[in-house]
């Protein structure tokens, strides 16, 4: 019988906070007992300090929970955190140190030495680190959501030889959170830029691809990427356009079988919310799209189309996946349910 751990979700009222509920309700493994808010939130029910914004409706068990704070003692195996970069960072250490495991959104721990950056389908292996960190707990942390979907179609493709590659992404307006982008900056416009945003997707792909050396460091991958990070009136579900260069010659049905044929440590093990193809290659010409292909799989798959010869980098597609699932709650779920599988918890 699969034992029942207890979770705490910090930033629970916040969007991403919310998807993690939602996901988390009937999990056979995990069972939300706490949840942790702002402090003018704490001492509340959850029903009365969340504004809920997602279509699904609020789990009924999380209703009549009360807010707690990061600082109270927390009865959880597990802590999930939603909280926003620079608040995050010194609360999950203090929390690894109080001994919780501790399964991050945020970018403050994602380049730490010591801290796995884990996709599990892409470096599982790389989960071993946490066992060099110098707590009683330990974090693990998930990627940026657009470097999350490009990372996931980069890895069934290594074998072939990753050179190099230029990346446009179109990101939804989920992904500033909520309320997020102002409705006039949004509606029929595009904006060119998002804060910080560039150079996570140049750096973060290079670190999950990359080896574990025999020092127990990560040898980032040789693997060069230029970045535009744009923001598009879309709900849900980030999008991108991949120009790519391999090292070798290669012909598209090799690509093709490489992405729909790609299956990893989660597949193997049947995990809960493991997708049973995590990349899914579209033939139609105007797939994917963001609205149509997001819900693929629970929003756990990445859906990849519209493969064809690029003159001047030698291949060139379209990617899209789901930003609160696979690239934010869903992503963090499944890292603490290989943990679990591998023993670490």
């Amino acid at each position: 019988m699969t034992k029942t751990r207890k979770v705490a979700i910090l930033g629970a009222t916040g969007a991403v906070g919310q998807r993690f509920l939602s996901l988390l309700d009937g999990h056979p493994t995990f069972r939300v007992a706490e949840l942790v808010a702002s402090d003018r939130s704490a001492g509340k029910r959850y029903a009365d300090a969340c504004r809920w914004v997602l279509n699904e409706e609020m789990p009924r068990e999380a209703a009549d929970l009360p807010v707690r704070q990061a600082t109270d003692d927390l009865d959880a195996d597990v802590v999930f955190s939603a909280l926003p970069s620079g608040t995050a960072g010194p609360l999950e250490s203090e929390l690894a140190k109080r001994g919780y495991a501790v399964f991050s959104n945020a970018k403050d721990h994602r380049m730490d030495p010591d801290v796995p950056l884990l996709i599990p389908e892409v470096n599982p292996d790389h989960l071993a680190l946490v066992e060099t960190q110098p707590t009683d707990g330990f974090i693990v942390t998930d990627p940026n959501c657009s470097a999350c979907v490009l990372t996931m179609t980069l890895a069934p493709l290594a074998p072939l030889g990753l050179r190099s590659l230029v990346v446009t992404t179109f990101q939804a307006l989920s992904g500033a959170g909520y309320p997020g982008v102002p409705s006039l900056d949004s509606v029929a416009n595009v904006v060119p830029f998002i804060g910080n945003e560039e150079p996570k997707i140049e750096s973060e792909p290079q670190r999950m691809l990359g080896k574990l050396g025999p020092d127990g460091r990560v040898v980032a991958a040789d693997l060069a990427i230029s970045a535009t990070a744009t923001r598009v009136p879309v709900e849900e579900g980030h999008s991108m356009a991949v120009n790519l260069k391999l090292d070798r010659r290669v012909d598209a049905s090799e690509i093709v079988a490489a992405w729909n044929g790609y299956r990893s440590r989660p597949q193997e093990l049947s995990l809960p919310l493991a997708p049973r193809q995590p990349v899914v290659y579209r033939t139609e010409e105007n797939r994917p799209q963001p609205r149509k292909d997001w819900p693929r799989e629970r929003g756990m798959a990445v859906s990849v189309g519209r493969l064809r010869p690029d003159p001047i980098l030698g291949w060139k597609y379209f990617a899209s996946g789901s930003n609160t699932v696979r690239g934010a709650a869903g992503g963090s779920i499944l890292n603490a349910e290989l943990a679990i599988a591998e023993g670490y918890l």
